[in-house]
Protein backbone atom coordinates (compact mmCIF):
# COMPACT_ATOMS: atom_id res chain seq x y z
CA UNK A 1 0.00 0.00 0.00
CA UNK A 2 1.13 3.57 -0.64
CA UNK A 3 -0.36 6.64 1.00
CA UNK A 4 0.28 10.35 0.48
CA UNK A 5 -0.31 12.18 3.77
CA UNK A 6 -0.30 15.86 4.70
CA UNK A 7 -0.06 16.85 8.35
CA UNK A 8 -1.21 20.32 9.43
CA UNK A 9 -0.68 22.17 12.70
CA UNK A 10 2.56 22.58 14.65
CA UNK A 11 4.65 20.20 12.58
CA UNK A 12 7.71 22.19 11.53
CA UNK A 13 10.61 23.08 13.80
CA UNK A 14 9.83 20.25 16.24
CA UNK A 15 11.82 17.34 14.75
CA UNK A 16 8.76 15.97 12.95
CA UNK A 17 10.57 14.83 9.79
CA UNK A 18 13.47 13.15 11.61
CA UNK A 19 11.19 11.31 14.04
CA UNK A 20 8.96 10.25 11.15
CA UNK A 21 11.98 8.94 9.25
CA UNK A 22 13.27 6.99 12.25
CA UNK A 23 9.89 5.42 13.00
CA UNK A 24 9.35 4.56 9.31
CA UNK A 25 12.70 2.76 9.20
CA UNK A 26 11.78 0.87 12.38
CA UNK A 27 8.50 -0.21 10.78
CA UNK A 28 10.30 -1.26 7.56
CA UNK A 29 8.49 1.33 5.45
CA UNK A 30 9.68 3.13 2.33
CA UNK A 31 9.03 6.67 1.16
CA UNK A 32 9.87 10.23 2.04
CA UNK A 33 8.87 13.21 4.19
CA UNK A 34 9.27 16.94 3.54
CA UNK A 35 8.27 20.38 4.81
CA UNK A 36 5.91 22.42 2.66
CA UNK A 37 5.90 26.20 2.29
CA UNK A 38 2.46 26.50 3.91
CA UNK A 39 3.85 25.15 7.22
CA UNK A 40 2.54 21.61 6.77
CA UNK A 41 4.51 18.39 6.33
CA UNK A 42 3.92 15.93 3.48
CA UNK A 43 4.88 12.26 3.49
CA UNK A 44 4.69 9.43 0.99
CA UNK A 45 4.54 6.15 2.88
CA UNK A 46 4.74 2.69 1.34
CA UNK A 47 4.61 -0.74 2.93
CA UNK A 48 2.44 -3.10 4.92
CA UNK A 49 -1.00 -1.45 5.40
CA UNK A 50 -0.96 -1.94 9.18
CA UNK A 51 2.50 -0.40 9.47
CA UNK A 52 1.54 2.53 7.23
CA UNK A 53 -1.40 3.28 9.53
CA UNK A 54 0.82 2.82 12.60
CA UNK A 55 3.22 5.47 11.29
CA UNK A 56 0.39 7.87 10.53
CA UNK A 57 -1.01 7.45 14.05
CA UNK A 58 2.47 7.93 15.52
CA UNK A 59 2.83 11.20 13.61
CA UNK A 60 -0.58 12.39 14.77
CA UNK A 61 -0.24 11.69 18.45
CA UNK A 62 3.26 10.71 19.57
CA UNK A 63 5.81 13.21 18.25
CA UNK A 64 6.85 15.47 21.15
CA UNK A 65 6.20 19.21 20.80
CA UNK A 66 4.04 18.76 17.70
CA UNK A 67 0.31 19.34 17.51
CA UNK A 68 -1.39 17.85 14.46
CA UNK A 69 -4.70 19.62 13.88
CA UNK A 70 -5.63 18.07 10.53
CA UNK A 71 -4.56 15.16 8.32
CA UNK A 72 -5.30 14.58 4.65
CA UNK A 73 -4.71 11.03 3.38
CA UNK A 74 -4.80 9.90 -0.22
CA UNK A 75 -4.08 6.33 -1.27
CA UNK A 76 -2.15 6.21 -4.52
CA UNK A 77 -0.77 3.66 -6.95
CA UNK A 78 2.55 2.31 -5.72
CA UNK A 79 5.80 3.76 -7.07
CA UNK A 80 9.20 2.11 -6.91
CA UNK A 81 10.38 3.70 -3.64
CA UNK A 82 13.51 2.77 -1.75
CA UNK A 83 14.35 3.36 1.88
CA UNK A 84 12.73 6.30 3.74
CA UNK A 85 14.29 9.73 3.46
CA UNK A 86 13.86 13.37 4.28
CA UNK A 87 13.48 15.61 1.24
CA UNK A 88 14.76 19.15 1.73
Amino acid sequence: MQCNVKFYGIVQGVGFRERTRRMAKGLNLKGWVKNLRDGSVEAMIQGDPDMVERLIQYCISEIPNSLVTDVKKRYVEEDDLDNFRIIK
